[in-house]
């Protein structure tokens, strides 16, 4: 349970500047005796970024302190997960294949413990280094930054922990659905055509994703559920048609399940007036 003490909130770090701007402290560094644990990042599930919004996914983990340190006193210590690729040493130094928090607030247990709360931040403008190439869908390590400072606010030691945890990073998809003719005869064909597209990370645009096995979900007016009427496999251009029989009222959607570097993506729903 919270309590009512707030023991330290980080403001908005800017992940592409790195650790290194924040004095990341090397790997081989002496113990500082902070332990990081229950690191929980967006819940468990899979980031997905598009090319442009700011995407924060939650994070959550408890620290416990050394001797001779409280959470009383804030102003001494420093711990925080974050993302990286490759060399942890690199992704601290260099700040590229780095994701770190945009902000956490830790709130005290007692004088050794602290349970923090937060966000990752992910910036997928090209001036980041966040997302900038489609490589960086996968899966991402997660690093432990940890530091204790001196009264006279000097750092003391500090050092960066890997972690067996992951996070998998996404892009993002979209989808489109059109049914027509509206209204149309009960009895006819409806044709319901789509596009699906997901994020290039390198060009910032979304591009055709062909190939892929797509939903054709419908929902009947008055009900409360989608189901799925038939499947479609996208063409080269992303593009999705299939010619359904007009029975009653009701919407239809295109939904895409996702695979392991591209997340879901549901169309908006279409609405057709059968007569």
């Amino acid at each position: 349970m919270k309590t009512d003490r707030r023991t330290v909130a980080v403001a908005t770090l800017v992940g592409a500047l790195g650790l290194s701007v924040l004095n990341a402290p090397t790997a081989q560094a002496a113990d500082t005796g902070i332990t990081v644990s229950d690191i929980v990042i967006n819940n468990g599930k899979p980031i997905v970024a598009g090319t442009s919004k700011e995407v924060e996914p939650p994070i959550s983990f408890n620290i416990a302190l050394p001797s001779g340190y409280s959470t009383a006193n804030p102003s001494r210590y420093d711990a925080y997960p974050f993302l990286y690729r490759g060399s942890i040493k690199t992704a601290a130094d260099t700040g590229e294949n780095f994701i770190g928090p945009g902000g956490y607030t830790c709130y005290e247990i007692d004088s050794k413990h602290a349970r923090c709360e937060g966000n990752l931040y992910i910036d997928p403008h090209p001036s980041q280094d966040h997302v900038d190439s489609n490589s960086d869908a996968t899966t991402w390590k997660v690093g432990v930054s940890l530091r204790l400072w001196k009264a006279d606010g000097g750092l003391k030691t500090g050092e960066l922990e890997t972690r067996s945890t992951t996070a998998q990073l996404k892009r993002a998809a979209k989808a489109t659905a059109n049914a027509s003719p509206e209204p149309v005869t009960k009895g006819k064909s409806i044709t319901v055509t789509g596009k699906l597209t997901r994020a290039n990370w390198s060009t910032k645009k979304y591009d055709a994703y062909s190939g892929r096995t797509v939903s054709l979900q419908f929902r009947a007016k008055g009900a409360d559920t989608f189901k799925t009427v038939k499947k479609a496999t996208t063409s080269s251009t992303g593009g999705l048609k299939v010619t359904v029989t007009a029975s009653v009222d009701g919407s239809y959607r295109w939904v895409y399940s996702g695979n392991s570097t591209t997340g879901v993506a549901t169309s908006a729903a279409d609405y057709v007036d059968v007569r």
